[in-house]
């Protein structure tokens, strides 16, 4: 090779190499109800953060944690329950000196603002009007666990599960309301807020548990370090203003 050639494949070899140093692409891998807040808050932490990167993937808390633990590359998990991060550090996935709670939520039932039926209370939901019911499936998604607890503490699941039209995740239940595919459907009051011009709210359900969001980086993460510079970053006053804008309250 030529003397010429070999100084530039060098330059070039050492410029990628120093790009590679500084820059980092940091996943995140977090409940849906979180997507439009995580996606504001990226710009702010790229530009506090040269050269860094977020990839968000979004989904229900459950999904994300059986695919964090099948091997898929995260750097931090959000999730929308503590049950689901109990699981995750249970299984070694994250530790228990790095999970925080970022922020609540509540638990909300809505209807199609078209419609001309509103339940009053959780009972009115077993009534013939309310013949389907956008639920998020308890196994997976947390909106589905809260909802199932609430229903069986009043003795409605019973009659309310053979209703239930079963939602991958808190936004799969939106969208069904949204598009008047049921009668009614439970989702977090951010979600609800995001669409004040196809739902509306009937009821504020309480639960047992208030809905804490927590959040860690994952050790064994490609970029930990960095994915814990985000972590850290929810808790910023510009972060946190983002977070409060969509409905999100204080943990």
């Amino acid at each position: 090779m030529k003397p010429f050639l070999k100084r530039t494949l060098a330059l070039w070899l050492a410029s990628g190499m120093a790009l590679s140093a500084h820059a980092a692409d940091i996943t995140v891998s977090a409940a849906a109800s979180l997507t439009n807040a995580f996606r504001d808050i990226a710009p702010l932490f790229e530009a506090a953060h040269s050269g860094t990167k977020l990839q968000f993937n979004f989904a229900a808390s459950g999904a994300l944690l059986a695919q964090i633990a099948k091997g898929a590359p995260a750097d931090v998990f959000a999730s929308a329950d503590q049950d689901t991060m109990d699981q995750a550090q249970a299984q070694g996935l994250v530790q228990a000196a790095q999970r925080r709670d970022f922020v609540s939520n509540a638990l909300v039932v809505i209807v199609p603002t078209a419609s001309t039926q509103q339940p009053k209370s959780v009972n009115d939901l077993a009534q013939p009007a309310y013949g389907r019911i956008a639920i998020g499936l308890p196994a997976s998604v947390p909106v589905g666990r809260y909802t199932k607890g609430v229903l069986e503490a009043a003795n409605l699941w019973g009659a309310i599960e053979p209703k239930m039209i079963g939602a991958t995740n808190v936004r799969q239940a939106l969208d069904y309301v949204a598009r008047a595919e049921v009668n009614a459907g439970f989702v977090y009051a951010t979600d609800a807020a995001i669409m004040p011009d196809k739902v509306k709210v009937a009821l504020t359900v309480p639960t047992a548990k208030p809905i804490l969001y927590p959040v860690a980086p994952l050790p064994a993460g490609p970029n930990a370090a960095q994915g814990a510079q985000f972590v850290d970053f929810l808790f910023t006053p510009p972060a946190q203003a983002i977070l409060s804008k969509y409905g999100f309250g204080k943990p």
